[in-house]
């Protein structure tokens, strides 16, 4: 049916077009599905808000994998706004989950922005690092190590968007170079090849760093948002907490570096491939090109971003302020001191991180879901209801699988809490609490590296703007951090399944000495 409208006509198709833009019909049937659907769970007797709910997650989830398709913005927000009108959560729970979360979102506002101001000095280093070393392997471990180290001590996300500036640094670079090149060249096929050849070659080293960010996150309280909260209620100093979780956090390290190792060598799952030779004859030409033009101007600009980057490590390594209050210094001293004064060119730094923020509190609203309906409750209930000796095993599990699907920071909350509330009722040991909270700390932060889903870094990475140029989609995320999860999580499950009673006298010992020195 058509209908006049000041002289031009619409339809239905005109909408069905324009809903959810240029993505595929199958997409878009898809999502009008899940609408369509979730009402009529809640008519299932006595189990109808559980079953929706925990469809909704799944869903959710559906729309981060499909993110290359959609950005999962819109459509997980239709899925959103929908769970608040069938009752499954209400805004004031959202309001608290994002008053919760309101330290990653400055971050993400801020962090992200401040980092794209040391593009210059980033790009500079890792250049250099890139033609120095030439062995994918040691390459490979190099950004897998340094990203651990620095995500012991710094924010996972902040580690993340230095190395997605990197990649989206070379990238341009690359393709930049590229469009000079084509012109001169009739070999469509091996343009072709070169370029996906470089992707792997990217695609790898991203994910090996986002590992990193992982291996690195779970052996410190300031590692990842909840090893603070977990400290906290265990009542752990900075010392007590990484020793406590040592006896795990230290042999999955060596077993992640193996694994980063075999499978470069190997080739297998996506890794081992090689920067192609032309590719880094741009990069060497570019960095001579840089090197030649390097006037006193750009000098003091490098130095002004290397202070910043100082200030930076510094200020998050002591605590100085809040993650993002940090990041907003950074943005003031390197734009003042760097003459970046126009709106317009400080505006741009905010291009990647807001969409992505703006993701993480509709991604809140599906904890506030999970929250309301008490999703997770029975498979906490049933772990303390076993035998003592194998609650620690099935929590590291319970929260790994969890945390795979849903956010480890609500799961390590939800878990931290119920096993808190058995122990001031009497029901747990010291020792069994001490136990449990090195197997939630440890589930929520190992396991969740299969999937997106599971840490804001890796959820980061999939919606950033770097993700379609190197073709890293959801599935290819998992299949790629398919060895680490296996090698990884069963490290963790066997250490953590070991009776480490010894180790925790240990660091609570030896914490409480050098607490006593200061």
């Amino acid at each position: 049916m058509v209908t006049p409208l000041n002289g031009h006509s619409f339809s239905l198709i005109a909408f069905g077009k324009n809903f959810l833009g240029e993505s595929p019909n199958w997409y878009k049937k898809t999502i009008i599905g899940f609408l369509l659907v979730n009402p009529l769970l809640l008519f299932i007797p006595e189990y109808g808000p559980t079953i929706a709910g925990w469809v909704l997650v799944l869903e959710f989830i559906f729309t981060l994998a499909m993110a290359l398709y959609c950005y999962p913005l819109q459509p997980g927000g239709l899925l959103a706004l929908e769970a608040v009108i069938l009752g499954l959560t209400n805004t004031e729970t959202i309001y608290a989950e994002i008053v919760g979360g309101f330290p990653v979102i400055l971050l993400l506002i801020f962090m992200v922005a401040g980092i794209y101001f040391m593009n210059n000095l980033l790009l500079f280093i890792f250049t250099k690092l890139l033609i120095k070393v030439r062995s994918k392997v040691r390459l490979s471990l190099l950004f897998c190590a340094v990203a651990a180290g620095l995500s012991a001590f710094l924010d996972a996300l902040t580690v993340t968007a230095v190395v997605i500036a990197v990649a989206v640094g070379f990238y341009t670079i690359y393709t930049r170079t590229k469009e000079e090149q084509l012109a001169k060249s009739e070999d469509a096929a091996a343009n072709e090849k070169e370029l996906q050849d470089f992707r792997q070659f990217l695609r790898s080293l991203m994910m090996h760093a986002a590992v990193g960010t992982a291996l690195g996150g779970v052996m410190t309280t300031v590692g990842e948002p909840q090893n603070l909260l977990i400290a906290e209620r265990l009542d752990w100093t900075f010392v007590q907490f990484f020793v406590n979780m040592s006896f795990v956090t230290l042999p999955v390290f060596i077993v992640g570096l193996i694994t980063c190792a075999v499978i470069e060598s190997s080739g297998q799952f996506g890794y081992g491939g090689q920067i192609p030779p032309n590719v880094l004859e741009i990069l060497k030409e570019t960095d001579r090109e840089r090197t030649e033009q390097m006037d006193a101007r750009k000098k003091a600009e490098l130095i002004v971003q290397a202070l910043a980057a100082v200030f930076l490590v510094f200020a998050l390594a002591f605590h100085l302020a809040a993650v993002g209050i940090v990041g907003l210094s950074v943005i003031v001293i390197q734009t003042a001191f760097n003459g970046v004064v126009e709106e317009r060119k400080i505006g741009y730094a905010f291009h990647e991180a807001l969409p992505f923020t703006a993701l993480l509190c509709v991604f809140f609203v599906i904890v506030a879901v999970i929250h309301d309906q008490h999703l997770f409750a029975p498979i906490s209930a049933y772990v303390l209801s076993l035998p003592i000796d194998m609650q620690a095993g099935m929590f590291y599990i319970a929260n790994g699988l969890l945390s795979a699907i849903s956010d480890n920071v609500f799961v390590a909350t939800v878990y931290i809490t119920e096993v808190e509330n058995a122990f001031l009722a009497g029901e747990i040991s010291r020792q069994q609490f001490d136990m449990l909270g090195v197997a939630i700390n440890t589930g929520t932060n190992i396991p969740s590296v299969l999937t997106p889903n599971g840490q804001a870094a890796f959820l980061f990475l999939l919606t950033s703007s770097l993700a379609p140029l190197i073709r890293l989609s959801y599935s290819r995320m998992v299949w790629m951090a398919l060895p680490y999860f296996v090698t990884m999580g069963i490290t963790g499950w066997v250490c953590v399944t070991f009776e480490p009673s010894n180790f925790i006298e240990l660091g609570s010992a030896l914490g409480e000495y050098i607490g006593s020195l200061f």
